[in-house]
């Protein structure tokens, strides 16, 4: 009984605390505060220092969740929505849950106005998935590991990239992911017989692309044929993090041959 008579104690000691907090906001003041004051009088002290401070009833997360909604659904996808996609954030809702939150309302909303919404959504996120935590964000879209930094190829490739070798009996696989903008140097695989290579896509967005031919969009489950002796490259597109698996395709002397790097111009236009 006590366990519970304490547990209970704290329950209403931090309900009281979280009804005691109280949104201060200032916004109406400073850009309205001379101009229209009873409306920067209602909109710091009514509804943010009231309605939003009702945390007894609707959590702060709970309220950013429904104003982000709103807005969107009506299209509102200026400044007003930016400051309510941060406050989001601070009030908890994490990059994956906003990307599925934005995707749920497209379908009641417009896919219009989901895409202008991911636009501001993505800025306000984007400082998440920088670096390491870049990288840790990319594992979880896979289950193959990233593997180790590819040192061993470093000088032919532009940008980090990372090798995992998932098989080294009967054939030969390896998962090579590539940070957003990372590519290899254009290369041949020769043979004399039989050889190649076959690609295909775990996770993110990436290229390839053969000499003289368009280059085509990699995407998870998208197969590449890499015929022997074809000079071509791939990699990650500027934006995104990217991994294939790569299969070594057994043929008669085999080598690899590296060549110039992919030219930045080209390199820039796809999208």
């Amino acid at each position: 009984m006590k366990r519970y008579s304490i547990l209970s104690l704290l329950m209403t000691l931090t309900l009281s605390v979280m009804a005691q907090q109280k949104i201060e906001q200032t916004a109406g003041r400073d850009q309205l505060g001379d101009f229209a004051p009873e409306f920067a009088h209602l909109n710091d002290d009514i509804l943010f220092g009231e309605v939003w401070s009702r945390n007894d009833l609707l959590s702060l997360r709970d309220r950013s969740l429904v104003t982000i909604t709103t807005l969107i659904s009506q299209g509102i996808t200026d400044s007003s929505l930016t400051f309510h996609l941060q406050e989001a954030k601070k009030n908890g809702i994490t990059r994956t849950e906003v990307a599925e939150i934005i995707t749920h309302i497209a379908f009641y909303a417009g896919w219009p106005k989901a895409w202008a919404a991911f636009r501001l959504a993505k800025d306000v996120w984007n400082e998440d998935v920088r670096g390491d935590d870049a990288k840790a964000e990319f594992q979880k879209q896979m289950i193959f590991p990233i593997g180790e930094p590819n040192n061993a190829y470093s000088q032919y490739f532009v940008g980090q990239s990372y090798l995992a070798p998932i098989s080294t009996e009967q054939v030969k696989i390896f998962n090579v992911t590539f940070a957003p903008g990372c590519r290899n140097n254009w290369h041949i695989h020769k043979s004399t017989k039989g050889g190649g290579q076959m690609l295909i896509g775990v996770a993110g967005r990436g290229w390839y692309q053969e000499d003289g031919k368009p280059a085509v969009e990699i995407l998870p489950g998208t197969v590449i044929h890499i015929p022997a002796n074809v000079k071509h490259w791939h990699g990650a597109a500027a934006d995104s993090w990217f991994a294939h698996l790569a299969f070594e395709l057994d043929g008669e002397n085999t080598s690899n041959e590296w060549l110039e790097l992919v030219d930045d111009e080209l390199y820039g236009k796809l999208k």
